[in-house]
């Protein structure tokens, strides 16, 4: 079992103490602990944790607007131990980036199974999300392509085979990207047609 590197955020001193205690039994090392006022992003890029663990009776508005800010800076996997069992509290805080969500309390025998399964999903929803990502980028690339093809068959009163062509021999011979050549057509496109 890998060590991990744990931050974490409680109100209570005393508590974090003993939940300190606790993690460092299931192969935890707490880099950091501090109260939920600190400014949790500055903290978060000191210490490069593995997983946040935020211990907090009932999740406010200020703490899940931290995490959601964190989330957009620097992600980390987060787990949230609190006793408020409201849907739309739990709802926010998965929005703001909450991994898992226990409402049950910090149990010994459970926490590091917690953390690993919070560290797994937060992993996979990173790769789907890049690849939501690329899919985007290249649907966005494709429609320039698409697009400038047509400025190049109206232009040259050419085919599309006959277009693309040119697109990619233009390409080539810049040493450039298919991409950047159709931007390129359809700025000079816009320019002329008095758009740009």
């Amino acid at each position: 079992m890998a060590k991990l590197r744990v931050m974490l955020i409680d109100e209570s001193q005393e508590r974090s103490a003993a939940i300190a205690d606790l993690l460092k039994a299931v192969q935890c090392d707490v880099v950091a602990c501090f109260s939920p006022e600190e400014d949790l992003l500055q903290q978060v890029a000191r210490f490069r944790p593995d997983v946040v663990i935020i211990d907090i009776d009932l999740p406010g508005r200020d703490i899940l607007e931290g995490l959601r800010i964190v989330q957009a800076a620097n992600p980390r996997p987060m787990v949230m131990f609190s006793q408020d069992d409201n849907g739309d509290t739990i709802r926010r805080a998965v929005q703001a980036g909450v991994s898992a969500y226990v409402v049950d309390g910090l149990q010994a025998n459970r926490v590091r199974s917690i953390l690993d399964a919070a560290i797994a999903t937060f992993d996979e929803y990173r790769r789907l999300q890049g690849e939501l990502d690329r899919t985007r980028s290249e649907l966005a690339d494709r429609k320039k392509i698409e697009r400038a093809k047509g400025i190049v068959m109206t232009q040259r009163g050419i085919n599309e085979p006959a277009a693309y062509r040119l697109m990619r021999k233009a390409a080539m011979d810049q040493n450039r990207r298919l991409v950047d050549i159709a931007e390129s057509i359809i700025a000079a496109e816009e320019l002329l047609a008095g758009r740009g």
